[in-house]
């Protein structure tokens, strides 16, 4: 049989309850019982001073034990001691004869003696029983008999626990049940109570689980309403958090594999259109034909080598070798390389690297592809006839470096995008003139393998700046 996580709950409040409460009821019931008896030993302690006093007195008269067998009834141990003759005086008629037959030992019946006095103990001087059974297993507190300044025996009683008054017993049974059933009361309460607050408390598992299964199921625009500021609260505000993220990360995915298919298709198509045209005979091969072809297939090799250093990247298997070298020869290395280039287009450069150097810790290889990819960028969306500046410079202990150009611009609300693989901004970049999208992608995961940043703002010039910083580890000026 299942036990529900509410049915558990609950069993756990009320089983957790009904120990307390049994733990208290014993506790209580021990306490009620203890102070009983000892109430009744204090009364007790009174009486015995009483009996003690009132034998010395008939010690001292008769000289020995032997009036306890001729003159037991005159003491009642469950009340006041009184003597006999004052018993006789204020005793009603009918009660004075039962008085006379109690001193007369004949006539006396023993259970009525027992039952009357069966708790006390009398011992002479040496310790010998002269009245009352002395039970050796049960222990007694003995209070001595002195008569002219010597001990002439002692008195005791038995423990009440055996002797209880009837009144007696019916006061500790109503109290013995007034506390089971205050006990049960409590349990009911308990189980009244428990149980309506186990279901609220599992409420709110109940709708993580639900929500849970939502989204182990692929609806990630499953939320969880927040109803409270506190613990709960915050784990449904995690967890739509979470599922946000999942819900963003599938759309990415989704966008991601339809990017990629788009991309992988328009140069296997053109590839696939020239080369059935050139079997059907439509088109011979020319010079031209071939490098149609051959610059196709650079374009889809660009492409598959960009994803797979993307896709080592993600699963870090980018190798670096990182050494000390200069950044600033890097960067003048890298744009040397594009001089040509720019000027075919009549960019204007101006540069501001210093000559001296400027340590990182980096992989070379890495860093010429980072400026690799970011002059090509301006080479492909610069319009013609614009200008390119590129500086470098020291703050903070680090390295900045700002690339920027000329229009076309990029809209504000695109500049936080431009890192996402395969994005595009329409207008300004189309494929006759630019690349798959993952350029600046690649870009930013190398820059953060050193440990640097990399974003994107709006250039003076009118185009796209992008900053670069990376950790400096010795200037040449030192």
């Amino acid at each position: 049989m299942k036990i529900g996580i509410t049915s558990r709950l609950f069993l756990s409040i009320l089983g957790a309850t009904c120990l307390a409460i049994l733990s208290l009821f014993l506790i209580m019931r021990w306490s009620v019982d203890r102070e009983f008896f000892r109430y009744l030993a204090t009364e007790d302690q009174a009486r015995l001073e009483q009996l003690a006093n009132e034998l010395e007195r008939r010690f001292e008269e008769r000289g020995n034990w032997s009036f306890l067998e001729t003159e037991p009834p005159w003491w009642d141990v469950g009340g006041s001691v009184t003597p006999p003759e004052r018993d006789a005086a204020r005793a009603p008629a009918g009660k004075k004869q039962e008085l006379r037959e109690s001193r007369n030992p004949s006539t006396t019946q023993p259970s009525r003696r027992r039952g009357l006095s069966g708790r006390l103990i009398v011992l002479d001087a040496d310790r010998k029983p002269v009245f009352g059974e002395y039970p050796k297993e049960e222990e007694v507190n003995f209070r001595p008999i002195l008569c002219r300044g010597e001990t002439i025996g002692h008195i005791g009683l038995l423990s009440p626990k055996h002797f209880l008054h009837p009144s007696q017993v019916r006061f500790l049974t109503q109290q013995r049940l007034a506390l089971s059933l205050a006990a049960a009361g409590m349990i009911l309460v308990v189980a009244l109570f428990s149980y309506p607050l186990a279901r609220t408390l599992v409420k709110p598992v109940k709708a993580m689980a639900a929500a849970t299964h939502e989204i182990a199921s692929g609806r990630f625009a499953t939320r969880i309403p927040v109803t409270s500021s506190d613990e709960w609260g915050q784990l449904a505000r995690d967890f739509n958090d979470m599922a946000l993220m999942l819900e963003k990360h599938e759309k990415e995915r989704r966008q991601w594999i339809a990017d990629i298919s788009h991309e992988l298709r328009t140069p296997i198509a053109i590839l696939r259109g020239e080369i059935e045209a050139l079997l059907d005979g439509i088109r011979t091969i020319t010079p031209e034909t071939v490098r149609s072809l051959h610059g196709e297939a650079l374009r889809l090799n660009r492409l598959v080598e960009d994803l797979y250093q993307l896709s080592l990247s993600d699963i870090g298997a980018l190798t670096y070798w990182k050494e000390d070298l200069d950044l600033a020869r890097v960067l003048t290395s890298s744009l040397e390389t594009y001089c040509s280039e720019f000027g075919r287009k009549s960019i204007a450069i101006r540069a501001n690297i210093p000559e001296h150097e400027v340590l990182v810790f980096a992989d070379q290889e890495r860093l010429a592809q980072l400026f690799a990819n970011l002059f090509e960028n301006c080479l492909r969306y610069t319009d013609k006839g614009g200008d390119l500046a590129v500086s470098l410079v020291i703050a903070n202990d680090h390295g900045l470096i700002e690339i920027q150009d000329s229009n076309p611009g990029v809209p504000e609300e695109e500049l936080k995008r431009l890192f996402e693989r395969l994005y595009r901004v329409e207008g300004s970049r189309n494929r006759t003139s630019g690349g798959a999208g993952l350029g600046l992608a690649i870009s930013k995961s190398i820059v953060e393998a050193h440990e640097g940043t990399i974003s994107a703002h709006r250039s003076p010039l009118g185009g796209l700046l992008i900053k670069i910083t990376l950790p400096v580890t010795g200037d040449g000026r030192d």
